[in-house]
């Protein structure tokens, strides 16, 4: 027994050195090797990324490489029509017809954001005039019950005060019973201050909340913002028909329908400057305004009259009602969607 108690002692021995022998700074040394795997995994990925964004890059200069060069195929064509006299006064017919028919939706939507930013300052002066209008009656009540509970709080700690200063000055035996009288009135009295207390708080805290709100206004009202689209309408069946006494609508509604001057289509030399001259008169017609806001009101009090909505939460009017009015009355403006006029108006 005595040689295997001594082996055993040697295998301890020999284990403890083994311990004790193992290099030093072997864990640090794993740390960093595992912090480097980790740096590479997330090299790795940085790079793939990096990859990634060159492609989509290089994808995004082609296509631009593409439309860069579909412009200048139609730079050059444009160049050679203008270059020859019988394609040339045809070319600048068809652009500034289309520049008409851009001037008119300009104008469409300048005289609609005019109005819309007029109608949302009232709107927005009104509500803010109607909120503090509340606010200062809400004060008034909130402070009116502010001073109210304090008034209430404050009797009720002086009863609780006066019912402590009797008990305080009744410690005879003979004022037993007294003692025991005062003591219940002391407790309901203690109640009731600690509720006007309650109260008193509750009623500060109430007229603080009322100090803290703020006014948030959400926009235009749905009644308003039918009245801007209907007078917008309205304009534009005025612009409409100034083409249509210039005699240059169709015109204008084909050039606008296609990107390239068509051939053979305004006539000679001699026709296309007489059409360019009535191109300039009919844009000085379309920017006259005087008269013109007479003539919007009492189109749109008219459209107003047919106008029919889906739900009672649209703003933009059924088209086809509008269409199918009386002669005079009736436009197809909004169901021909003239100058884009669906997209420009108010949701």
């Amino acid at each position: 027994m005595r040689w295997l108690t001594r082996l055993l002692e040697r295998v301890r021995q020999l284990g403890y050195l083994q311990v004790t022998l193992k290099p030093a700074g072997t864990d640090a040394d794993d740390g960093r090797v595992l912090h480097l795997f980790k740096n590479r995994a997330e090299l790795k990925k940085s790079f793939s990324g990096a990859v990634e964004e060159v492609q989509h890059l290089k994808d995004r200069v082609k296509q631009q490489e593409g439309a860069t060069a579909r412009v200048q195929e139609l730079m050059q064509e444009l160049e050679a029509r203008l270059a020859n006299a019988e394609t040339g006064y045809p070319a600048l017919v068809f652009y500034q017809l289309r520049e008409l028919w851009t001037r008119g939706r300009v104008l469409l939507q300048q005289f609609l954001t005019e109005l819309e930013s007029q109608q949302l300052d009232r709107e927005r002066r009104q509500f803010f005039a109607d909120f503090n209008r509340r606010q200062f009656a809400r004060r008034q009540s909130a402070e009116q019950a502010c001073l109210e509970a304090t008034a209430t709080a404050a009797g009720a700690r002086t009863r609780v005060s006066e019912l402590e200063r009797r008990l305080a000055t009744r410690q005879r035996f003979w004022h037993y019973f007294q003692r025991r009288q005062i003591a219940v009135q002391l407790h309901a009295a203690t109640v009731q201050a600690l509720l006007a207390d309650q109260a008193l708080s509750e009623a500060r805290s109430a007229r603080d909340a009322i100090e803290g709100e703020q006014g948030s206004f959400s926009g235009l009202s749905i009644d308003a913002r039918r009245a801007i689209n209907m007078a917008t309408i309205a304009y534009a069946q005025v612009l409409y028909q100034r083409l249509e006494s210039a005699k240059l609508s169709e015109h204008t509604q084909q050039a606008a329908a296609v990107s390239h001057p068509p051939a053979d289509v305004y006539g000679d030399r001699a026709a296309c400057v007489r059409l360019m001259d009535d191109i300039q008169r009919a844009r000085v017609l379309l920017e006259q305004r005087r008269d013109v806001l007479a003539e919007i009101r009492v189109r749109a009090d008219a459209l107003r009259g047919i106008a029919k909505y889906r739900q009672p939460e649209d703003t933009l009017p059924d088209a086809r009602s509008l269409g199918a009015g009386e002669p005079g009355v009736a436009t197809r403006v909004l169901l021909d969607d003239t100058w884009d006029l669906t997209r420009a108006l108010l949701r």
